[in-house]
């Protein structure tokens, strides 16, 4: 798993110019600003946002370590540079850093999953109530445009780009709300929430999840506060029990043991 770091982080930092900042208007959760000096503040940027951008897209596994010389050997700059987008994605609580491994992506635990979803549900039953009587016909128009993008990559079997969409939905939810609080409280929520699906994700149906969004935003559209936030309830309850959060065996007698009919 470690040898898959540097050529999915690669991957990443080929997506944008070299001397380009990440795009703000790109919901990507996690992403936050960290600037030491203006040029190296952009490159630290660059850094941070194309790890985190392999951590959602599920090109990066919880547990993966980040080798500082092979990813400033990516980006051509110093192991000083490295570690500061390091020190932030540690700060997002993308990425562990131990004096003994060295840093690597973290791995939730399953107490840890059952939490954020908890909380993640009253912030956004919250949201979408707030959101519910302010929302404009411009804001629907542009939630209806980005499910038609949920559904094209649906039909080209575009997994990351699915995983992306489908978590920016509730991105650009909290961003229409006008609560940067509470988007920002989102984001770190919705960045946790991939690394728990990378290590607990079952068979869950990406078309169910795309089909539970556009009920959401049909109510928005009726201004139905109550239907919003129940179908909004009922969508990360309907995520969280897709998830195989129950502790691994680590027993081999217990692995082993038949299972009864």
């Amino acid at each position: 798993m470690p040898r898959r770091a540097p050529v999915a982080i690669a991957a990443a930092a080929a997506s944008e110019p070299a001397d380009a900042a990440p795009a703000s208007a790109a919901p990507l959760p996690g992403v936050a600003s960290a600037a030491p000096g203006p040029a190296d503040g952009t490159t630290t940027q660059r850094i941070t946002q194309a790890i985190t951008t392999a951590i959602v897209e599920r090109r990066l596994m919880p547990g993966t370590k980040l080798v500082e010389q092979q990813i400033a050997d990516i980006f051509q700059v110093s192991r000083t540079v490295v570690r500061q987008a390091l020190n932030q994605l540690s700060r997002d609580r993308l990425v562990e850093l131990s004096p003994a491994r060295g840093a690597y992506v973290r791995q939730p635990s399953v107490q840890e999953a059952r939490q954020v979803f908890e909380v993640r549900a009253v912030l956004e039953a919250a949201l979408v109530r707030q959101l519910c009587p302010l929302i404009s016909d411009a804001q629907i128009a542009q939630l209806r445009a980005h499910l038609a993008a949920e559904q094209l990559a649906l039909a080209r079997t575009d997994v990351s780009g699915r995983t992306r969409l489908l978590a920016d939905f509730h991105s650009l939810l909290a961003q229409m709300a006008g609560n940067q609080v509470l988007a920002e409280l989102l984001a770190d929520l919705l960045s946790r929430s991939s690394l728990i699906s990378l290590m607990y994700q079952s068979a869950q149906s990406a078309e169910a999840s795309a089909a539970e969004h556009l009920a959401i935003v049909d109510a928005l559209a009726n201004r139905d506060a109550q239907a919003a936030v129940a179908l909004m309830s009922s969508h990360l309850h309907q995520v969280e029990s897709n998830l195989r959060l129950q502790p691994r065996v680590n027993d081999l007698a217990a692995a082993l043991r038949p299972v009864s009919a």
